[in-house]
């Protein structure tokens, strides 16, 4: 009996199967006037990351829609772009296109030529995807406008793309009815292994650029470091060398050989927090080398200098405020702790991005490992409030990518990107509106409120 019964069960499943292809088939065309109602825009978004209102394809090409689609599949990533027509009622849009697709993510929504954004705090701060928005202000029309937001949201937002996506085909309609009855079952094996062998390889080759980048990074931290021994000229036999001395240097020459060791043997940029973990004590030992030498009291252990490690440990701590962020106590070298007592700004350390150099904090989520080992304890989630490093650690999925254990950034929320969690959202962080007409003006489409700046 039990091949009958899976028999009978593959036919309930294929009958299935085929009413529901008839009905999406039969709906996949819809009129301009359908596609004003929010519902078919959300399911639309639960089938493709893009979604064109009939009545602004004169904004975006059906060629440029796939194309962004393609681009956002490709990422892995819970982002979604509509584009509506300038009459289209702006009222709660982006709180309601996110209920509507009940999907966790980042929602991008261009009106005619008025655009925002909202994003579930779990995959992207407020502030940050106020940023977005703001960014991409002069872009010009909306393909530029899309891809620049696109592009740059690709590189921030957390978590995965929504199951669903792979679950269709071209214009949303599933594959099962383009093909036989054998060829779905076959296809659809092979076409999910397909896609998680393709994000996997997208996975590692984003892994291995990060480790590159913070590779030079740390590298000049070992060189500066290794300058700092070579430095102090330090012989083991020269004379008033005691025991306590030796063991200092003997430390500090361990930490520079370990630091060197477990670079050579990174494989992910989690990987990096160990070396600087190593640097950073092999640092404190020749600081207390010295002050041995010189006759000085010991130095207390404390973290780096928070501006740039390479300044060696911190003497104090001093009130800084980020631009366009909080105030917060940061521990300082007493060169950075003179310039701020001075009104000066701090001698801050500058990496490379595709935008020129950057604060390390604002250059990308790949130095959280790096700065993880100069500020352990749980020291980072304070010293990086309100800057781009530290939302992007705040999410869930960060962990996955870049490792964990850097101190209590806080629960980002209980749905990670691109799950489904219906309309089980916090509602602020889709607060921004429409109204206000262009950006930068008020009102529920403007620059206030969440959005700062966006309409």
């Amino acid at each position: 009996m039990k091949p009958v019964l899976c028999t009978r069960s593959l036919l309930g499943l294929l009958a299935a199967l085929a009413l529901a292809a008839l009905a999406v088939l039969s709906t996949g065309a819809p009129s301009a006037s359908a596609a004003t109602d929010l519902s078919r825009i959300g399911a639309a978004l639960r089938e493709s990351p893009v979604y064109v209102d009939p009545a602004a394809s004169g904004q975006l090409s059906q060629t440029d829609a796939e194309a962004l689609a393609d681009k956002i599949e490709d990422a892995d990533k819970p982002v979604f772009i509509a584009v509506l027509p300038a009459d289209y009622p702006t009222q709660n849009l982006l709180r309601n296109v996110r209920t509507e697709t009940g999907v966790t993510g980042l929602y991008g929504i261009r009106v005619g030529d008025r655009f925002n954004a909202g994003a579930d705090s779990s995959v992207l701060s407020r502030q940050a995807v106020s940023n977005l928005v703001t960014a991409v202000q002069g872009a010009g029309d909306a393909k530029a406008q899309l891809n620049d937001f696109v592009d740059d949201a690709l590189r921030n937002v957390g978590g995965s793309a929504p199951s669903s996506w792979s679950e269709t085909g071209s214009g949303g309609v599933p594959t099962g009815t383009l093909i036989t009855t054998g060829a779905v079952l076959a296809a659809g094996g092979a076409g999910a292994y397909a896609l998680v062998r393709r994000n996997r390889r997208r996975h590692e080759a984003e892994q291995r650029a990060a480790l590159e980048k913070l590779r030079v990074v740390v590298d000049e931290d070992i060189t500066a470091f290794g300058e700092e021994l070579d430095r102090l000229d330090f012989h083991p036999g020269e004379p008033g060398a005691d025991d306590a001395m030796r063991a200092d240097y003997e430390r500090a020459l361990d930490a520079y050989e370990q630091a060197k060791t477990r670079m050579a043997a990174a494989r992910r940029p989690e990987d990096v927090k160990s070396v600087t973990e190593a640097v950073e004590d092999g640092r404190f030992a020749l600081a207390s080398l010295a002050a041995r030498r010189e006759g000085r009291p010991l130095p207390e252990r404390r973290p780096p200098c928070f501006f740039d490690p390479r300044h060696g440990p911190s003497v104090t701590d001093a009130t800084w405020t980020p631009p366009g962020g909080a105030t917060r106590e940061v521990p300082v070298c007493a060169a950075d702790a003179t310039r701020l007592a001075d009104g000066r700004d701090p001698v801050i350390r500058e990496v490379d991005t595709e935008y020129g150099r950057r604060p390390y904090w604002d250059a990308g989520p790949a130095y959280g490992p790096w700065a993880g080992g100069y500020f352990g304890g749980g020291m980072l989630p304070g010293l990086l409030v309100g800057t781009l490093l530290g939302s992007m650690m705040a999410t869930p999925s960060y962990a996955v990518d870049y490792g964990a254990d850097y101190g209590d950034f806080g629960d980002a929320g209980g749905y990670e990107g691109g799950d489904v969690s219906g309309a089980d959202f916090d509602t602020g962080d889709f607060g921004g509106g429409f109204d206000g007409g262009g950006f930068g003006g008020g009102g529920d489409f403007g620059g206030g409120g969440d959005f700062g700046g966006g309409f």
